[in-house]
């Protein structure tokens, strides 16, 4: 279950350094106030290994390190995605490090990202170097085996009411791969061999074997 900490508004983020102690657990940590873009980026600088993100109401999720076969599973969703991304030269790719700042007050890292050429080329050279301030155009979340999935459908959900495009929720534990857009149904696909976008990011194709598994050839 997640720890829960109250605890008062971090006086200098430049000065907070977290210490879970609960190896891959996630902890939480309510501030009474949310840190502005600058000082949540100080304390992800402070405390680099930890993925942090920050709720609408202050609340701060700090999560340890993913494990082996995670990284393992994400390295292969960012690589075709950044090839893919190389090749149509129409927007930019992330990998799980990039940060944006959504239209609901929330900054969220989703474990690999796009954004459309012409609007990361529209903000200044801090806020491309930063905390990006938009929701991505499209993005995936990957499921960790300390990922709790309400959790990650709301995350998903959120997604969406922020400006996403398009979302996928890959869940390698049941092998599905449910697709978020904005006021359609979600749709879940059951041990697909690809998933293919037809839209946002039309013709991307992420091949699912090396998902589910790392060590298929």
């Amino acid at each position: 279950m997640p720890m829960t900490v109250d605890t008062p508004r971090i006086p200098s983020a430049l000065e907070a350094v977290i210490r879970p102690t609960l190896p891959m657990q996630r902890m939480r940590i309510q501030l009474h106030e949310p840190l502005s873009r600058a000082e949540f980026q100080a304390l992800c600088a402070k405390n680099e290994g930890l993925s942090i993100e920050q709720n609408p109401d202050g609340t701060l999720t700090i999560m340890s390190p993913t494990g082996g076969l995670s990284s393992a599973r994400n390295s292969v969703i960012t690589q075709y995605l950044g090839q893919w991304s190389e090749d149509e030269k129409k927007g930019i790719s992330f990998d799980s490090n990039g940060m944006f700042e959504l239209p609901t007050g929330s900054i969220r890292a989703p474990d690999a990202a796009w954004v459309r050429r012409d609007r990361f080329a529209s903000l200044s050279q801090d806020e491309q170097a930063g905390v990006v301030p938009l929701a991505p155009d499209f993005v995936i979340e990957l499921r960790s085996p300390t990922d709790p999935l309400d959790a990650l459908k709301n995350k998903m959900n959120e997604y969406t009411r922020a400006g996403v495009q398009l979302g996928w929720l890959i869940d390698p534990e049941t092998e599905t791969v449910s697709i978020y857009q904005p006021d359609t149904r979600v749709a879940t696909l059951d041990r697909p061999d690809t998933v293919t976008a037809d839209e946002v990011v039309d013709g991307f194709v992420l091949p699912m074997a090396r998902v589910w598994d790392p060590l298929t050839e």
